[in-house]
């Protein structure tokens, strides 16, 4: 299991954003993404779990381009990966995010 934490500029979160949301699911590939609200700020926190070793670089280009596409900045996201691919990944965080905003079903 390799495990690292970055810390990454974002737009401040919606203010609506007040409780935390898990989405997903840890098995056969998959993963499972919670979502937390912390102090508003500039700078989302994201502590990564995963399966799948060497591929930190790949993970942070998923992560970046998310917080660019979202308003992230005072969220905490915790990934817990059981070897998803980038677009899963991708796909994962946005429902998430979406989640918590009141935009999912």
């Amino acid at each position: 299991m390799e495990q690292f934490t970055l810390t990454l500029t974002s737009q401040a979160r919606p203010e609506d954003i007040t409780h935390a949301t898990i989405c997903g699911v840890v098995s056969s590939g998959n993963l499972e993404v919670l979502v937390e609200p912390t102090a508003p700020h500039d700078a989302c926190e994201i502590v990564v779990n995963t399966s799948a070793h060497g591929f930190r670089d790949i993970w942070e280009a998923v992560l970046k381009d998310f917080t660019v596409r979202h308003a992230a900045g005072g969220l905490k996201l915790s990934i817990n990966d059981a070897g998803a691919t980038p677009a899963v990944v991708s796909l994962r965080l946005d429902q998430a995010f979406e989640s918590c905003n009141g935009d999912a079903p």
